[in-house]
């Protein structure tokens, strides 16, 4: 086994999780697009959902060292579950309303320069296969780090 003195294996594990996702966005974007931007990879939104591998993570990594049936489980699963109905519901449709906002503001002809400059973040939510896609680098992690690294 690997050993790394950072302590904590769920927080050290769930971050490398959100870690992974978010070069993996890097990645998609380098694939897809031919270039890959800093602030794409340090972005919310897109495909996978690192907030979804962080929270699976912490959940599967407590699972399997405490027990699928202890309450340590029981909570950080509650709180994954949370936060995955966020990004694909309440963050969803918060960027799809910026996406209408965007357009009426690119369209209203009368308006200042000031509110024709301004523009609101689309990319804020995720797609329920986005949020599968960032649990599963949660699961992957969870299961490869306790099994294979020692903190």
């Amino acid at each position: 086994m690997l050993q790394i003195t950072f302590g904590n294996q769920i927080l050290v594990f769930s971050v490398l999780s959100w870690f992974l996702a978010q070069v993996t966005k890097g990645i998609i974007q380098l694939i897809t697009e031919g270039k890959i931007t800093l602030r794409r990879v340090l972005a919310s939104g897109g495909m996978p959902s690192s907030h979804s591998a962080m929270v699976t993570c912490c959940a599967a990594t407590t699972g399997i060292l405490y027990g699928f049936d202890s309450s340590m489980f029981a909570i950080a699963c509650v709180l994954a579950i949370v936060v995955m109905y966020d990004a694909c519901n309440v963050r969803r449709q918060s960027g799809e309303q910026a996406k209408v906002i965007n357009l009426i503001l690119q369209n209203w002809n009368n308006m200042t320069p000031e509110l024709q400059a301004l523009q609101l973040k689309v990319l804020l939510g995720h797609t329920p296969l986005q949020v599968v896609f960032g649990a599963v680098i949660g699961i992957l992690v969870a299961i490869v780090g306790t099994n294979f690294i020692a903190i």
